[in-house]
Order: C-alpha cells, then sequence, then structure tokens
C-alpha cells in the first residue's frame, strides 16, 4: 500500500471516531500506522491492520488484553472505541480494519543494526527494566480471566522449528548458500533438543512476541510497550530471546543479558538461565530469516541480511 493511499484510507477510519485532524504517517509496513488526535484522549495511534494477519477476534482479543494488563497497572497503549462503541472498525475501500489506542509518550529503546546510546551502565540498567516490566506484563496475563472468545496465536516449538514454522521455513530462505542452510538446519536440530527440554516444565502463556528495541518507549528510568500485533501464547524465554535478538553484536551482550534476567527476577521467578536466553535469543534470529521469505524480492538486500544475521548466530552459538 503507496503512502498516499494509507493517507487516504486513514482518513476515511477516522470518521468512526469522529476525529478530524490530520492523521500523520509514522510507518507503513504490515500495519499501517499514523499519529493523530482525538478530541477526548489527545495523542492517539490509527492502525490500519494487515490483511489475513489478525482476524476480527484475535484483534478484539489484542484489545482487551490491554485493557486486563492496564487494570492490572502495567502501563500499555488502550483501545479508543468508535462512535459505536466499537474497538475496531472496516475501511471496506482498503480491506483491511483499524483500531486506534492511546499515545505512550517517550523514545524508543533503539533500533536495529545500530549500536545502543548511552553507557553500558545505562544501557544495562534499561534492560533490568525491560525485564522487570516484561515480567509484569506475564504475571499480569497469568492473572487475568480470558473470555471464552479469546483468540490469539500459539507458538510452540512446533510452530518454531516445526516442519511449516509460524515465521516461515527459514532454512530456504533463497540468499542461504548450501553450507549456510546446513548449518540452519543443524541449529534447528539442536534448538529442537533444548527447547524439547524446557518444554515439559516451562514458563508458557501470554507473551508480547516483539519486544524489539523500536517497540520499547523509555521514558526517563522507565520503560513501556506498544504494538501488541504480534501478541501470542508462546515461551516466556522466547520474550525475553526477542528482546535480546537486536544485541547480539553488541560488545556488552552478556551484561545486558544478565540485565534483563536480573529484571525479571524481581518481580516473578526467573523462566530460565543464560544459557537458555542465548538458545530463544538464536532462535528469534532464525525466525526472523524465515518471516522475510516473501516479504522482500529474493534478490533484495533485506533477504540476504536476514540470512547472513541467522546465520552468524547460529554459527557462534553451534561453537558453544
Amino acid at each position: 500500500m503507496k503512502d498516499a493511499e494509507a493517507r487516504a484510507y486513514a482518513e476515511a477510519a477516522l470518521m468512526h471516531w469522529g476525529i478530524e485532524a490530520t492523521p500523520r504517517l509514522i510507518k507503513n509496513r504490515e500495519n499501517a500506522v499514523f499519529e493523530t488526535v482525538s478530541p477526548e484522549f489527545g495523542r492517539v495511534a490509527l492502525r490500519l491492520h494487515r490483511p489475513g494477519y489478525q482476524s476480527d477476534a484475535a484483534i478484539r482479543s489484542e484489545l482487551w488484553w490491554a485493557e486486563a494488563l492496564v487494570a492490572a497497572g502495567v502501563q500499555v497503549p488502550l483501545p479508543v472505541r468508535t462512535k459505536a462503541e466499537d474497538v475496531i472498525a472496516d475501511v471496506p475501500e482498503a480491506g483491511r480494519r483499524a483500531s486506534i489506542v492511546t499515545w505512550m509518550d517517550g523514545a524508543p529503546l533503539g533500533e536495529g543494526d545500530v549500536p545502543l546510546d548511552g553507557s553500558p551502565a545505562r544501557q544495562a540498567a534499561l534492560h533490568h527494566a525491560l525485564g522487570a516490566e516484561l515480567a509484569r506484563l506475564h504475571a499480569a496475563s497469568d492473572e487475568a480471566t480470558l473470555p471464552e472468545a479469546f483468540e490469539r496465536g500459539v507458538l510452540d516449538r512446533s510452530a518454531l522449528l516445526g516442519d511449516d514454522p509460524a515465521w516461515g521455513r527459514f532454512w530456504e530462505n533463497p540468499a542461504l548458500s548450501r553450507e549456510e542452510r546446513t548449518a540452519l538446519l543443524e541449529a534447528r536440530e539442536r534448538l529442537c533438543e533444548v527447547i524439547g527440554s524446557h518444554e515439559a516444565e516451562g514458563d508458557f502463556g501470554l507473551i508480547h512476541a516483539d519486544a524489539l528495541r523500536e517497540n520499547v518507549m523509555v521514558q526517563g528510568d522507565a520503560v513501556r510497550l506498544i504494538d501488541f500485533d504480534d501478541g501470542v501464547f508462546g515461551f516466556r524465554m522466547y520474550e525475553l530471546g526477542v528482546a535480546m535478538s537486536q544485541n547480539w553484536d553488541q560488545p556488552n551482550r552478556a551484561d545486558l543479558g544478565a540485565a534483563l534476567l536480573e529484571g525479571y527476577g524481581t518481580v516473578r521467578p526467573l523462566p530460565g538461565d543464560a544459557a537458555l536466553l542465548e538458545a530463544f535469543t538464536v532462535m528469534r534470529g532464525l525466525a526472523s530469516c524465515g518471516w522475510v521469505i516473501g516479504r522482500y524480492a529474493p534478490d533484495a538486500p533485506e533477504t540476504a541480511d536476514y540470512a547472513a544475521r541467522a546465520v552468524k548466530m547460529a554459527r557462534e552459538w553451534l561453537r558453544r
């Protein structure tokens, strides 16, 4: 969807909320996201949901979950209801659903493939805070009584490493050489053993599943999560692995991982140790290598970049 089309669809969507302010495009990737102003709530984020990714029931479940988290004291964006008192609206001209959530102040923790800002001590402090925030999210999610119609995906061992992974057959990324494909298959086999051993007693439940730097808003010493679009039932250690996946090349990676685990442990029992965190971090790298398939051309730089990163992560991990 081109930017101009997205803006026109956003203006049509805002009619359902009675909002006349001009929407400002923030990103136009799988979801198109806009900043605008609600007379009642001030700054808000409008999302035009990508077709075919989440059902209406799944979108409603995400927004119900957000309300339950806020009720439990976790600060996340809240849904804003339409004039018809619904949390989603149909935008037929775009073939998409729309939703609006309240704005979360702050600046992103960082961005992928860019070194983290701040001193190592500041970086560790923010990862400690992130660990605690993820633990609060998990605790509140476990305490919530989910409605019968609640619908979110499941990211279990089969969905991560089976023959048809939820994020794509990462070992079939077209940018991989034969030797690189072999390395990813070897990592897949070993990860099946590691995650399989963790599966029986592993901490499993609702997770954000996309706690990358751009989805972690920093305000002072506090961190808050945005963009729950990928939220699923999954391993809590996968959640932490996602948060660490962009730190793979950081020289202080071990310190950041330790801070993340320590922060998590201040709120609820740890779902695993540093070794398991490394395994789930690699798992996220492999999943991203599959995610890129079909979203970019086989010869696109992005396809090769995700493949090269996954291979680097897998080979380093396999040598340990």
